[in-house]
């Protein structure tokens, strides 16, 4: 016991001193392109301008109904809520599950030894498996009342704006990572590995949610831009011109497979059916559950854009009666309160 209240603290602490260095830039171990922190709160930035630059709803306000909640939101749950208590926990939870597994003699749980491979081979496979995990842990949130409860967090946005995809329940947290912990585990995908496919899943979820609209061959350029720049100065650590034939080449593939990238990315006139305060009634557990990767909706068939989905009503039926504060979303789940609707 003694041995994981010492991992808990320690945790704690380096978390602590982490975060400290992130916002006072005291550290010289990484660039500063790694700087998590800055990085989440420019992308954020970058949305907020393209919001403003290309709206899609025109009369929806820039500063849209609870951008502030959702604002705070980014920071709740990436920064304090991982300080308060999630790194650490989970830390102490890891090294119990692998304790137990050397109980019955396993002492390895890598199953693929990914690092061995092309960087961007073990990186495409991470996210690929990754994003797949989490596309059925969206459909466990939609499908278990229990869950439903907190994930109607997400779900009470009635304006969408790409600050809405920072707005979730802390147990959202819980969930995802401790279900996509072991195929991650098998596959050997390390810390380096997560923050790039990290990063780009944000960019894209940022995306999705955003009060943005832009022609398909807009999309493809920017997905193939995008790529390639992951690619230029992450994979291959390519620099000059190296790294800007492969930045370019990328956006000419994105721009040249732009009318089928709907069905590969997710977009923000896909994901807001998703928000729809009324489901199809073919589709009542939900449509368009996907979290980067739209692929995974048209192949299981979960898939629905009957129209442009604009100007839509979002949340869902008992909405009125859900918290409408942080401190009441906070504890909504555990409070033995329930809203109207079961599980969709």
């Amino acid at each position: 016991m003694s041995d994981y209240l010492k991992i808990l603290t320690d945790t704690y602490s380096s978390y602590y001193h982490f975060l400290v260095d992130e916002i006072t830039l005291s550290y010289t171990y990484k660039p500063l392109w790694q700087n998590y922190f800055y990085l989440l709160i420019l992308i954020s930035v970058v949305f907020f301008l393209l919001e403003i630059a290309s709206p899609w709803r025109k009369n929806q306000a820039k500063f849209r109904k609870d951008f502030w909640l959702d604002a705070f939101y980014m920071f709740f749950n990436f920064f304090i809520f991982s300080l308060i208590i999630f790194q650490a926990a989970s830390n102490v939870v890891v090294n119990l599950f692998t304790d137990a597994l050397a109980l019955v003699g396993i002492h390895n749980l890598v199953a693929i030894k990914v690092q061995a491979m092309p960087i961007w081979v073990h990186l495409l496979l991470g996210f690929i498996v990754r994003d797949f995990v989490q596309w059925w842990v969206h459909r466990l949130l939609h499908s278990s009342s229990f869950l439903w409860e907190f994930h109607k967090v997400h779900h009470s946005v009635e304006e969408m704006g790409f600050a809405a995809h920072l707005r979730y329940h802390w147990m959202e947290n819980v969930v995802y990572k401790s279900i996509e912990y072991l195929p991650l585990a098998l596959i050997g995908i390390g810390l380096n590995d997560f923050f790039i496919i990290h990063i780009f899943t944000l960019i894209v979820g940022h995306y999705n949610h955003a009060n943005a609209k832009f022609p398909e061959w807009v999309k493809g350029l920017g997905f193939g831009t995008l790529i390639g720049l992951f690619i230029a100065f992450v994979a291959v650590e390519a620099s000059g011109i190296g790294g800007l034939a492969i930045v370019g080449i990328s956006a000419l593939v994105g721009l040249a497979i732009s009318p089928i990238i709907k069905y590969i990315f997710n977009s923000p006139e896909m994901h807001i059916w998703h928000h729809s305060y009324e489901l199809p009634s073919d589709k009542p557990n939900g449509i368009n559950f996907g979290i980067t990767l739209s692929c995974w909706d048209y192949i299981f068939g979960t898939n629905h854009i009957p129209h442009s989905g604009r100007d839509i009503r979002l949340g869902f039926p008992g909405l009125e009666e859900f918290p409408h504060d942080f401190g009441g979303q906070l504890i909504h789940g555990w409070n033995g309160k329930e809203t109207n609707q079961e599980a969709p």
